[in-house]
């Protein structure tokens, strides 16, 4: 196979690395058009470690990963506001995977393939959207493209058979760092892949790169119990087995079943099945059965992740590519198997075009954003300006309600609706009304309420979905608190108040904090009372 020129290889895609950036950073602030939810959800996590030296699963909870968020915080710490620090921490992480990528990529396909994956690997690290076809620019979920663009290179190092001479010891190497990465960014990634990632050292019979692996995993264990100190594993593995434990938001969209077999999924997942056969009919019996132990890691992954979006099809294009036999050889039904590979290939291709047409293309749209409309997301923080959301989705209050309330024109069918129960509070039923838009609207008047009442400063749990209080207003995050609820009550034991939305942005995030405290035992005594909220002063059990 003729290889790439790692030189040319690195200098090429490091022109991406600065085109695409440049794009980002030429706009002067980070304009988002949808997801400020999920937003808010980011700046809570990078603010409380950027501002107050606070540490994931130490200080709050969260089942993301230090390295998820840990690039971002460090550009805020050094003084960028987040808009900006989003992106360079963008730029920092295609950086920091320039050289393995180049090396990944350069080993492992010849040489216009190697040009074509690292671009897609650049693409995942830059991209301002989580994939899909809705073209609107977008920061939630960016731990996933990082974390997917880790697996574009170690999985390549650890199925395929390299060109050149062999380097196992820096190629374990890189996939042991990598795997560690995983684990620290969103540990579904590590629990999918290991098992084909350890089969692989084994099949291969590569000793030398599994010692090495092991080592460069077991030097980043080391080097963050250093930094964050022993307590930081136990605490990690609390958050994820809190999730686990939740039913908030285990499953964030279709079932596993629907993201194997459900009509927009049916096609990919044949072109990876078919792929599998294909190459085991070629003689390539290792790699065949390696992407076999791949396919359920690829599932779990998909389905942990919100939107579905099956990223490894062009993973699973490049490998069909890579791994075509000469054009004579035939498998028991007389198919020729380098067109069939061929054609995986392009039907993965095919399935997977909307969603890199949109990663590709969203750092362009941000340089092109029209700014008429757009204002300050953290509007309390004008440190935080560069990031910018269309005002009427931030301002213009809607609520969803039900029309089958008792006493309503529909109340007769509220049996058949299969409703959860409405919250008591106190032995008061409260509203059954959501949130669906207008989140600084909702924040800004309940700390201005906050303030004039004379609550600055005090230590607050919001019974919502999101905490966010805190960056609306002078109220310190809270310590052990949890920027997206996933269950019970994160922060009660340092609350000095309990602050209930009367309209929450979920209804099931309000009643299932209050269940918590009520089973736990605490008593809410209530301390104020606006259109908006309801402000308890909690007492221990």
């Amino acid at each position: 196979m003729q290889r790439a020129s790692a030189l040319l290889l690195s200098g090429l895609l490091f022109g991406l690395i600065v085109l695409m950036g440049g794009a980002m950073l030429a706009k002067g602030g980070l304009y988002l058009g949808k997801h400020e939810g999920d937003t808010l959800h980011l700046a809570d996590m990078v603010l409380r470690m950027a501002e107050a030296g606070q540490w994931p699963h130490l200080d709050f909870t969260t089942p993301i990963g230090v390295l998820a968020l840990a690039p971002v915080a460090f550009f805020v710490w050094l003084g960028a506001g987040l808009g900006h620090a989003v992106i360079w921490a963008e730029v920092a992480v295609a950086l920091l995977l320039l050289l393995p990528l180049a090396r990944a990529a350069g080993s492992r396909f010849e040489a216009t393939g190697a040009l074509a994956y690292g671009a897609y690997v650049v693409v995942l690290c830059l991209a301002l959207v989580h994939g899909e076809a809705n073209s609107a620019v977008s920061l939630s979920m960016h731990y996933n493209r990082w974390a997917w663009a880790v697996v574009y290179i170690i999985v390549p190092l650890a199925v395929l058979p390299g060109a050149g001479e062999p380097r196992p010891w820096l190629d374990g190497a890189l996939i042991g760092f990598g795997m560690a990465a995983l684990a620290l960014i969103k540990v579904t990634y590590f629990v999918g892949l290991a098992p084909a990632i350890l089969l692989a050292f084994a099949a291969r019979g590569e000793g030398r790169a599994f010692i090495a692996a092991m080592f460069a995993g077991l030097s980043v264990v080391a080097a963050l119990t250093v930094l964050a100190g022993p307590a930081f594993w136990p605490a990690y593995f609390g958050d994820l087995l809190s999730v686990t434990q939740s039913d908030t938001r285990v499953v964030p969209g279709m079932s596993l079943a629907g993201v194997v077999g459900a009509p927009a999924y049916l096609g990919g997942s044949l072109a990876l099945l078919a792929t599998v056969a294909f190459l085991r009919q070629s003689d390539r019996l290792a790699e065949g059965l390696l992407l076999l132990v791949l396919t359920p890691g690829f599932f779990l992954i998909t389905w942990q992740n919100f939107g579905n979006d099956p990223q490894w099809l062009v993973l699973l294009a490049a490998f069909a590519l890579q791994l075509r036999p000469d054009p004579y050889r035939h498998n028991g039904l007389g198919m020729p198997l380098k067109a069939s590979l061929t054609t995986a290939a392009v039907a993965a291709l095919a399935f997977a075009t909307p969603s890199i047409l949109n990663l590709a293309a969203s750092p362009f749209r941000q340089a092109f954003a029209s700014s008429e409309g757009m204002v300050p997301l953290l509007s309390a923080r004008p440190e935080h300006a560069d990031l910018l959301v269309q005002e009427t989705r931030l301002y213009r209050a809607s609520a969803l309600q039900p029309l089958d309330l008792p006493g309503g024109p529909f109340a007769a069918y509220r049996d058949r609706a299969e409703r959860d129960e409405a919250a008591v509070l106190n032995g008061e039923t409260l509203p059954e009304c959501e949130l669906q838009a207008g989140y600084s609207a909702w924040f800004e008047t309940a700390a201005a309420e906050l303030v004039a009442a004379g609550y600055a400063g005090k230590r607050i749990l919001v019974a919502d979905l999101f905490s966010s209080l805190w960056l609306y207003g002078p109220f310190p995050p809270l310590p052990g608190g949890a920027a997206w609820l996933y269950g019970g009550a994160p922060g009660i034991e340092a609350a000095e108040f309990v602050l209930v939305p009367l309209c929450p942005t979920t209804l099931h995030s309000r009643a299932d904090m209050l269940k918590a405290l009520a089973e736990d035992g605490w008593t809410l005594t209530e301390a104020r009372r606006s259109a908006s909220f309801i402000l308890l002063r909690p007492f221990k059990p």
